[in-house]
């Protein structure tokens, strides 16, 4: 819960920022082969089957090479104790195997020239970054490494059942080096930490599997030392194959935490919670009379400047690869209800909110009552022109809707009749505003033709009842023109509506899994559940998502995303308290299944 890093099948780490989430890349080679760098450890037979797991309920990864004279093992986790350490363990399961290790060290994203120095048990490697300071990791091994120029490059001959191990330290060496019994205790300390995070929670009946890994992935994505939130563990992986849509998600969105919290919090993680609003009242109190940016540095920095590395080729050619990120400088209305949304889910559970937190929550109510119509850049961060989004206007309802609640049930001051006046007054014009009687549906902005995949939220966060005739008419036009099967587009674009960018993007996973869970609270339990289910054949082998879905069926976008494992929470959830007729949860509703003679499907 420092930085994150990806482990390709084969047993490459071929992305890791370093020391933290959003910090600069030590291995890039997913967006550069030849520049970026990687950290390879994998068994040297010829002709090889991999074969990647998890073990159940840790976040401790096993890289398996199924050979025709046995099996190999690398063994991958961080250990819990702060150390931002890399432990990877390899072992020869059946006959002899010779494994061989790879590092290319490219610091600060391929712009900084490594120096690798022998030391005792190990190699240090150092660098100058681009800021000036000196910085250093070094690599500890149970046998000798080899360097040769900028790299090492050692093979390691083991017998069956004999086993070795690697580790990387940030920072100069450590006294004494690392040694065998740290590597075995921290491996049963990560293990047993794990199992006790999950064993925490409260799962669904059904798919606890599914939802058990989105739930330590968003674990993940969570900084043990400021409690923000980080939306995605990458930047730089397109949107579209060869095509500009490359951004850096690497840092805290208001909104994707707030979803985050909303969905442990529905499994019964308040801890994360808690951070998190200490993590944004301190920010709250930094950043102006509205109190929020709508997105952080990890460490809670609030300047994010947008920068193009030309250096690196890219994901597959898509250029150009960006850190930073501009959407830091904008508008984003939506923000609001989004935290307030899941404040009121943790004080429902944690009762009474601090009174200096909730005096500093009552003065962005108190401005956003004010400010709730102003045009911004919705909850997709356009970057075409700004616009009155049903986004921005739906959550600023939640926003006041919630505050309400808070006050009410833990008779805490505020300005109630202001709050529910202006709440009242948003509810109108997004009847009287964004209803499209041609279309049948709420559109994206006010007076437009077009649809947003973003209506799905609106029985989600019970603004309309999923029986009320407008939200059915709604949710036929969504099927007719953003899903295909179980795909979800969030809108199309169209002259209407210019998002400033070029490409057709793929399909948004979260968006399909609000229609999902949107057909559930309209009745179609039964439709929803297949969809639900065959959204599952789209992740990658070990159950992760990124962003999209391309038209091939591909991963597109910045990986694991947080807001697709959010939401795929949240549905499965929802699917299984309607397929096991739980109605103690307050949200619940009971439905009987809808006769619809055009079909749903």
């Amino acid at each position: 819960m420092n930085t994150i890093a990806l482990v390709a099948e084969d047993g490459t780490i071929d992305f890791l920022s370093h020391p933290r989430i959003d910090s600069p890349t030590l291995f890039a080679s997913l967006l550069d082969s030849e520049k970026g760098g990687r950290f390879a450890f994998h068994v040297e037979d010829g002709a090889i089957a991999f074969r990647q797991i998890y073990l159940p309920d840790t976040n401790i990864l096993i890289s398996r090479f199924l050979g025709d004279e046995g099996i190999g093992e690398v063994c991958d986790y961080m250990p819990i104790d702060g150390t931002g350490r890399i432990v990877r363990r390899a072992k020869a399961i059946v006959g002899a195997k010779r494994f061989r290790l790879s590092v290319s060290a490219r610091p600060d994203y391929a712009r900084a020239k490594p120096t690798l120095t022998p030391v005792e048990g190990g190699v240090c490697i150092s660098w100058t970054g681009e800021d000036g300071e000196a910085q250093a990791v070094t690599l500890y091994a149970s046998f000798p490494l080899t360097i040769s120029g900028e790299d090492i490059d050692t093979a390691i001959d083991l017998k069956e059942g004999e086993g070795c191990w690697v580790v990387l330290c940030p920072g100069h060496p450590d006294a004494p080096p690392i040694c065998e019994r740290y590597v075995k205790r921290s491996f049963a300390r990560t293990r047993d930490y794990w199992h006790k995070w999950v064993n925490r929670g409260s799962y669904p009946t059904f798919w606890r599997e599914l939802v058990v890994r989105s739930a330590l992935t968003l674990k993940l994505l969570t900084s043990a030392e400021f409690g923000s939130i980080a939306a995605a563990a990458t930047f730089g992986l397109p949107e579209v194959l060869g095509g500009e849509r490359n951004w850096d998600y690497r840092y805290c969105w208001v909104r994707d935490s707030a979803f985050t919290l909303y969905s442990l919090s529905r499994l019964g993680y308040y801890d994360e919670a808690e951070s998190f609003i200490h993590f944004l009242m301190e920010r709250a109190v930094e950043t102006g009379e509205s109190g929020l940016q709508i997105m952080y540095r990890m460490d809670g920095g609030g300047d994010m400047p947008e920068t193009e590395l030309g250096h690196l080729s890219g994901y597959d050619g898509s250029k150009p690869v960006r850190i930073g990120n501009a959407a830091y400088k904008q508008r984003q209305m939506d923000i609001y209800g989004e935290f307030l949304d899941a404040l009121y889910i943790s004080t429902k559970a944690r009762g009474k909110p601090a009174y200096a937190v909730w005096e500093k929550i009552s003065r962005i109510v108190d401005w956003l009552s004010h400010n709730w119509h102003l045009p911004d850049r919705g909850i997709w961060e356009s970057r075409g022109e700004p616009q009155e989004y049903l986004s921005s206007r739906l959550m600023c309802w939640v926003a006041l809707d919630r505050a309400l609640k808070i006050a009410q049930t833990h008779s805490l001051p505020g300005d109630i009749l202001r709050w529910r006046q202006e709440r009242d007054k948003i509810q109108k014009t997004i009847i009287d505003d964004f209803w499209n009687p041609e279309l049948g549906a709420f559109t994206q902005f006010k007076g437009s033709k077009t649809l947003d995949a973003v209506v799905l939220l609106m029985p989600l966060v019970k603004f309309i009842n999923p029986r009320d005739p407008m939200w059915t008419s709604t949710l036929r036009a969504v099927r007719t023109h953003l899903v295909r099967d179980c795909l979800v587009k969030r809108y199309l674009n169209t002259d209407e509506n210019d998002d400033g960018l070029g490409g057709e993007e793929g399909a948004f996973t979260i968006c399909s899994f609000w229609y999902v869970e949107a057909l559930a609270r309209t009745g179609y339990v039964a439709d929803a559940r297949l969809l639900f289910e065959k959204l599952h054949t789209y992740a990658n082998h070990l159950g992760l998502f990124s962003e999209e879905l391309s038209e091939t069926g591909d991963h597109l976008g910045n990986f694991p995303q947080g807001l697709t494992h959010l939401s795929l929470i949240s549905a499965a959830i929802w699917l299984d308290r309607s397929l096991n007729g739980d109605k103690a949860d307050p949200g619940y509703f009971e439905f009987k299944m809808m006769e619809d003679p055009d079909g749903i499907y």
